[in-house]
C-alpha cells in the first residue's frame, strides 16, 4: 500500500513537472514585457504627461506678459450728448486699435518666466515618480500572479497526495493496521487542503485581475523572472545615489527654487513699472470723421491696497520655508525607503535561504515518517504533519522568492532609478523636452512657423 502510494505520490509531482517543461515558452511573457505594457497603457502616466504639457504653457503664458500687446475695439451706438437742442443726436461708429508695451517692472517679468521653468522641472520629475509607482506596480503585479499560481498549484498537488493519503489509511482501516480515528484525521486534513486550494484559486483570480489593472491585459504564461537587478553595493552608496536622482528629492529641490523666485515677484510687486502704449482711433459722428493719434510712457504703480501686497510677500516668504521644509521631509522619506528596501532585500534572501533549508530537511523528515509508519512506530498523524511541514516550506519559499523579487525593484525605486530608460525596456518614452521647446517662445496658434510644428506636434500626441 505504501509503495503504491509513493508511486502515485512521485507521478503526480511527475505530471506537474512535465505539464510546466512542455508549456510554450516562445509566447512566455517576461517581467519587461509586463513593465513595457504598463508602461504603454497608463492611464495615470498619460494624464501627469498632460499635467507637464499644461505646466509647460505656463512658461509660455509668462513669456507672453514680458511682450507688446495689442488690442481693438469697435463701437456703433447713438447719442444724445445735450437733449434740450433739437436734431443733436446721432448714430456713431467708432474704432480703437491699442498697443501696449512693458518697459521695466524691477525684473518681475523675467523673475515669472524662470519660476515657471523651475516648476516644469519639477513637474517633470513628479512624472518620473509616477513612472516609478506605475512599473513597480507592474512588478508586484507579475511576482503575485506567479507566486499565486505556483501556490495554487501547491495546493492542488496536496489535495491528491491527502486523497491517496485517505484512501491509504481506509485500506489499512480495512485490515485492521490503523484505526477509525486516523481515518478521520486524514479525511480533515483532506477538507482543510481543498479549502485551502480554493482560497488559493481565489487569491489567482484577485492576482490576474490586479495584473490586468496593472498592464491592461490579463496574464498568459509568464516567464521565471530575470536575475535580480544590480543595485549598489552598501546602503550607504545606495543612499547616495537616491539623493542625487530620486525624483521626489530633485522635485523638492525646483520647488525651493520656485518659491525663492516667487518671493522675488511678491517684493517687487511693490514697485512700479514703467509701461509704454500708442493708440490710434477713428470716429464717425454725424457722417464727419475724426481721427486721434496718442503715444505715451506711463508710470504705474499702487499706493495703498489696504496692505493686500504685504500680505502676499509675506504669504510667499512662507510658501518658501514650507518648501524647505518640504525638502528636508523628501530626503529623510527616500533616506528611509532606501533603508527599508535594503533590509527587506536581505530579509527576503534570508529567508529563501532557510527555507530551502527547511524544504531539504521536511522532505527527510517525510520520507522517514512514512517508513516508521509501515513498521508502525508512527501514526497516521505524525505522518500528515510532516507532509504539512512541508507544505508549508515550499509555500514560505515562494513567498520569499516573491519578497525577494519585490524588494529588489523597490529597492531600485527608493534610488530614483526604476524607470523605462534605466531598465531598457526597449518601449518609445514620453520626451518632455519635445513639448517644452515647441512652446516656451509662446508661437502663436496656427499662424507662426512655431505653431504649425506645435499642430504637428499635437497630432502626433493624439490631442488634435
Amino acid at each position: 500500500m505504501v509503495r503504491r502510494f509513493r508511486k502515485n505520490y512521485i507521478g503526480a509531482v511527475l505530471a506537474i513537472g512535465v505539464s510546466f517543461a512542455s508549456a510554450p515558452l516562445a509566447l512566455a511573457e517576461t517581467l519587461s514585457d509586463a513593465m513595457a505594457s504598463a508602461y504603454k497603457h497608463s492611464g495615470l502616466l498619460e494624464q501627469n504627461q498632460a499635467l507637464l504639457r499644461a505646466a509647460d504653457e505656463d512658461v509660455a503664458i509668462a513669456q507672453a506678459a514680458l511682450r507688446p500687446t495689442l488690442s481693438y475695439a469697435i463701437q456703433h451706438g447713438w447719442t444724445d450728448p445735450n437733449a434740450s437742442i433739437s436734431g443733436n443726436s446721432a448714430w456713431g461708429t467708432s474704432a480703437q486699435l491699442t498697443a501696449e508695451f512693458l518697459i521695466f517692472n524691477f525684473g518681475r517679468g523675467k523673475a515669472a518666466v524662470a519660476a515657471q521653468k523651475e516648476v516644469v522641472l519639477a513637474t517633470r520629475d513628479s512624472l518620473t515618480s509616477v513612472e516609478q509607482q506605475i512599473l513597480l506596480r507592474a512588478v508586484k503585479a507579475y511576482v503575485d500572479v506567479r507566486s499565486a499560481v505556483e501556490n495554487a498549484q501547491l495546493q492542488s498537488n496536496s489535495v491528491r497526495v491527502l486523497t491517496q493519503e485517505l484512501r491509504a489509511a481506509n485500506d489499512r482501516f480495512e485490515v485492521g493496521e490503523v484505526t477509525q480515528t486516523d481515518v478521520a484525521l486524514a479525511q480533515a486534513r483532506l477538507a482543510a487542503a481543498r479549502a485551502s486550494e480554493a482560497s488559493a484559486r481565489g487569491d489567482l483570480a484577485i492576482a490576474r485581475e490586479e495584473y490586468r489593472a496593472a498592464t491592461g491585459d490579463l496574464p498568459g504564461s509568464l516567464s521565471v523572472p530575470p536575475a535580480l537587478p544590480m543595485t549598489a553595493k552598501t546602503l550607504d552608496a545606495a543612499k547616495g545615489i537616491a539623493r542625487q536622482r530620486h525624483p521626489d528629492i530633485l522635485a523638492a529641490q525646483h520647488n525651493v527654487a520656485a518659491s525663492d523666485l516667487l518671493t522675488e515677484i511678491s517684493m517687487a510687486a511693490m514697485k512700479p513699472a514703467l509701461v509704454g502704449n500708442a493708440q490710434t482711433k477713428w470716429q464717425d459722428a454725424g457722417g464727419q470723421d475724426f481721427f486721434s493719434n496718442s503715444v505715451g510712457v506711463a508710470l504705474q504703480g499702487t499706493i495703498y491696497s489696504g496692505g493686500k501686497l504685504s500680505a502676499e510677500y509675506r504669504k510667499a516668504i512662507a510658501k518658501a520655508e514650507a518648501a524647505r521644509a518640504g525638502l528636508h521631509q523628501a530626503r529623510l522619506a527616500v533616506d528611509q525607503g532606501v533603508a527599508n528596501a535594503w533590509a527587506q532585500l536581505a530579509i527576503a534572501a534570508a529567508s529563501l535561504e532557510a527555507t530551502e533549508r527547511q524544504i531539504r530537511a521536511s522532505r527527510v523528515a517525510l520520507r522517514g515518517a512514512r517508513e516508521e509508519a509501515t513498521l508502525g512506530s508512527r501514526t497516521t498523524l505524525d505522518v500528515l504533519n510532516a507532509e504539512q511541514e512541508l507544505l508549508n516550506a515550499e509555500a514560505s519559499r515562494i513567498t520569499a522568492q516573491s519578497n525577494q523579487y519585490l524588494a529588489a525593484y523597490s529597492l531600485l525605486s527608493s534610488m530614483g532609478l526604476l524607470t523605462a530608460e534605466h531598465l531598457k525596456l526597449g518601449v518609445v518614452t514620453y520626451d518632455p523636452e519635445a513639448y517644452f521647446n515647441t512652446v516656451k517662445s509662446a508661437p502663436v496658434h496656427r499662424v507662426s512657423p512655431q505653431g504649425k510644428r506645435l499642430d504637428s506636434l499635437l497630432e502626433a500626441l493624439g490631442k488634435n
